[in-house]
């Protein structure tokens, strides 16, 4: 046995030098899929995740699609636009349940498990504060392959959905609140400022995607823009990006009082990473907010960052409370669906193209670790330990699973 290092490193180079056998390269097995998107029910859900553009691109790749019928009518996308780019309408949910991956915005219900056959991939938003362990049990019984896609990762390491809603929250937070401020139960103010009268004061507090692209929309329109996080880098970031010197502060609650004071419209864009948003805005201070002022709470979906902060819907989206106005609808993109559905439907078809070109979901699992992320439960078993712990069920980590141990 060698074992002087000088020697084995010369037989390693003689060998690197010695002649090989010619190798050829073997083209990678191309699978065919078959996607089924159903309507969405869930309250007020209106978005689509593939647009018929999407689906053309998938047919045309040899991709099999099978859509329920009026699945895109709230985002104004017909059944003759999908059909006519190559997609199969399906009048009962039954049909598209029964493919083998199914792409919806919204979690499933009892009664949608309840319609697939057993060992599909399920691809839709998890939104772990309202998931039922009840529809765990019935995807684990199923062996159901199932991925959250907001916690889906880039080659970069961002979440690209997360990304992409953040950016469009932000950015309608702003012109949800210019309407409320034009409103005749508002201040009667035109959002942003012209010559000789002052501009409008916005307080953002989160310096996150949606807190960067509600700044953006406010200072494109004129108005004076403050942001205040907990996170001193993301505000050095967000400086940074937008590249217009604005006032940053870190939260402190003497600051954030006196910027309420001051201010005409008031964005909550915190995220907590697990659990309830912090309440960073008492109702004390709401109280002394100048009357007429708008509060917009894109938080709420978390618990919200304003102590006087309630649900509400896309039917009734506001209340006032103090002589202020609330708007704490939790689905903010929901109201711009067709934005929305264009940006999911980018994200997915690029995904779906490439799983195809790759052999099909389980091989597109083993080898991009991005998608791999988004996976809570793999053909049945548990893999997410954040939704072990919560419901108390046993889990195991996807990559031995991936490796067969």
């Amino acid at each position: 046995m060698i074992t002087d290092p000088e020697t084995l490193k010369q037989l390693l180079k003689h060998g690197s030098l010695s002649p090989l056998e010619e190798t050829l390269e073997i083209k990678r097995k191309k699978g065919s899929l078959f996607i089924g998107i159903p309507k969405e029910t869930s309250f007020q859900e209106n978005r689509v995740a593939l647009t018929p553009e999407a689906v053309s691109l998938l047919t045309s790749n040899g991709h099999r699609v099978k859509v329920e019928s009026k699945a895109g009518e709230h985002s104004r996308f017909t059944d003759n636009d999908y059909s006519e780019c190559g997609a199969e309408i399906c009048h009962e949910a039954k049909g598209v349940f029964e493919c083998d991956i199914i792409l919806k915005v919204a979690p499933p219900s009892e009664e949608e498990i309840d319609l697939m056959p057993g060992k599909q991939t399920l691809i839709s938003a998890l939104q772990l504060s309202v998931q039922p362990k009840a529809i765990l049990e019935k995807l684990s019984q199923k062996k159901i392959t199932a991925v959250a896609w907001d916690y889906i990762q880039d080659d970069h390491g961002i979440f690209p959905v997360v990304r992409a809603l953040g950016e469009i929250a932000g950015n309608t937070s702003i012109l949800i609140a210019s309407e409320l401020l034009s409103n005749p139960k508002g201040k009667g103010m035109m959002f942003g400022g012209i010559t000789g009268v002052q501009p409008t004061e916005v307080v953002i507090i989160g310096a996150g995607t949606v807190g960067e692209y509600a700044a953006r929309a406010a200072l494109g329109l004129g108005a004076s823009v403050k942001v205040f996080d907990t996170n001193i880098a993301k505000l050095r970031r967000l400086q940074n990006d937008i590249g217009v010197r604005i006032f940053t502060s870190v939260l402190q609650p003497k600051l954030v009082h006196k910027a309420l004071l001051r201010a005409d419209v008031v964005i909550g864009a915190m995220r907590a990473p697990l659990g309830r948003t912090p309440c960073v805005v008492s109702e004390e201070m709401v109280q002394e907010m100048k009357p007429g002022s708008v509060l917009i709470d894109i938080s709420i979906d978390q618990g919200g960052c304003f102590e006087t902060s309630r649900i509400t819907n896309h039917n009734e989206p506001t209340f006032i409370k103090h002589d202020v106005i609330h708007y704490c609808v939790p689905n903010v993109a929901s109201r711009v669906s067709r934005t929305a559905s264009i940006a999911l439907s980018n994200i997915f078809s690029p995904i779906l193209i490439d799983m195809g070109e790759r052999g099909g979901v389980v091989d597109y699992i083993r080898s991009e670790i991005g998608f791999r992320n988004g996976i809570y439960l793999y053909k049945g078993t548990l893999t997410s330990e954040v939704l072990g712990k919560v419901f108390g069920l046993p889990f195991k980590d996807i990559e031995l699973l991936i490796l067969g141990l």
